[in-house]
C-alpha cells in the first residue's frame, strides 16, 4: 500500500514538472512507464515495431495530453487509456495487409490454433483481425469493461462483447470472421 501510495505521489511531482516544461520529469515518467506502455502496443497492434511508433507518439505527445489529465485515478491508468487511444489511431491510419507467412494465413484461414503456452497465445493473439485483437486486449487483458470498450471504439457495448466472442471462437479454433 505504501509503494503505491509513494508512486502516486511521485507520478503527480513528475506530471506537476512535465507541466512546468521540466524535460528531466519526462524522462523520468518514461523510465517509470516505458514497459507497460510497450507491452500494452504490442498486444494491441500485434507488432513491436509498431508498437516502438505508439510509444514515440505517447511520450512525444505526452506533455500535451497532460493538459486533459484531470488527475482522477491513478495516473498510470490515464496513461493506458492514452495508450489504448494511440494504438487505436495507428490501427486506423494504416489498415495495410499484413504480410504473413503461408502458416499464419492457414491459421487465419480457420485452422486449428492450439494455445499450450504463453509464447503460442501471444502468436495467436497478434494473427487476429485489428478488430477482434484490439476488443480481446482491452477486455480479457487490460481488464476494461465493455462499456469502457465501446467508448473507446465508438461502437456499443453489444459490438464489443461479439467482437470477443468471435476472437474466443478464433482463438479456441473455430472460424475467423470479422
Amino acid at each position: 500500500m505504501l509503494t503505491l501510495l509513494s508512486r502516486m505521489s511521485r507520478d503527480a511531482d513528475l506530471v506537476a514538472a512535465v507541466r512546468a516544461g521540466n524535460s528531466d520529469a519526462l524522462g523520468r515518467l518514461y523510465e517509470q512507464h516505458a514497459d507497460m506502455v510497450f507491452a500494452l502496443a504490442v498486444r494491441m497492434t500485434g507488432s513491436e515495431a509498431d508498437a516502438e511508433d505508439v510509444l514515440q507518439d505517447v511520450f512525444v505527445g505526452l506533455p500535451e495530453a497532460l493538459r486533459l489529465y484531470e488527475e482522477r485515478g491513478t495516473f498510470g491508468a490515464w496513461l493506458k487509456r492514452v495508450t489504448a487511444r494511440t494504438a487505436l489511431m495507428r490501427l486506423r491510419s494504416q489498415r495495410r495487409l499484413r504480410e504473413e507467412s503461408l502458416d499464419a494465413a492457414g491459421a487465419l484461414a480457420g485452422e486449428s490454433l492450439p494455445i499450450t503456452d504463453a509464447l503460442t497465445a501471444r502468436a495467436a493473439i497478434a494473427r487476429l483481425p485489428d478488430a477482434l485483437r484490439v476488443v480481446f486486449v482491452l477486455k480479457e487483458v487490460e481488464g476494461y469493461a465493455h462499456t469502457e470498450i465501446a467508448a473507446l471504439l465508438g461502437i456499443t457495448a453489444g459490438a464489443s462483447a461479439a467482437r470477443l466472442f468471435r476472437a474466443w471462437q478464433a482463438l479456441l479454433g473455430g472460424e475467423v470472421r470479422r
